[in-house]
């Protein structure tokens, strides 16, 4: 493991490495954003919104993506920074050997089984892709397609609710603006 200086070392790595991780990737919006746009979003909404000031925390919303999405091991997470960070991030990695129906219902069942870091990221995840949806959706997703990924993460944050009631109330209000 990196030896670092202090936790704002462990965040600024976290960010670094998950740039390099996701260098080639975009997001799917009509723009074609920079992927790295969401794992930077995911750590200033814990960060500004939900008062979280843990950077192996801040540092697994960073890296949430980089197992799923990249060719990232979760033991060369744990030798980059640590046990804590890599658990955090295999807890929120998603089974993409599962057809997406099967993928979806397992992320709902373990959700309330999950610690309670793995659950901020999940709640940062999906307040970041409610408002990707609303104001700058997928490309070619439809309307009906956007309501059913509301409705599921609905269901996902109903299953960590009691975690951080102020990114529970961000989500909330965001579901509301249901599309």
């Amino acid at each position: 493991m990196i030896k670092k200086k202090d936790s704002l070392d462990l965040v600024l790595h976290a960010c670094e490495f998950a740039a390099l991780k996701h260098r080639d990737q975009r997001r799917k919006d009509a723009k074609a954003s920079p992927y790295i746009n969401h794992p930077i979003a995911l750590a200033r909404i814990l960060r500004e919104e939900g008062d979280i000031d843990d950077p192996a925390v801040i540092a697994a919303a960073l890296l949430h993506d980089t197992i799923e999405d990249t060719t990232t091991t979760y033991q060369e997470l744990r030798g980059q920074f640590g046990a804590r960070v890599a658990d955090i991030v295999a807890e929120v990695t998603d089974t993409k050997f599962l057809e997406k129906g099967a993928r979806k219902r397992i992320q709902i069942a373990r959700a309330s089984k999950s610690s309670s870091d793995a659950k901020l990221v999940k709640l940062a995840d999906k307040i970041a892709n409610l408002r990707d949806i609303i104001g700058n959706p997928p490309a070619d997703w439809p309307l009906d397609r956007r309501q059913s990924y509301f409705d599921w993460a609905r269901q996902l944050v109903d299953e960590v609710r009691g975690t951080n009631a102020k990114l529970e109330r961000k989500f909330d209000a965001l579901y509301r603006k249901r599309p």
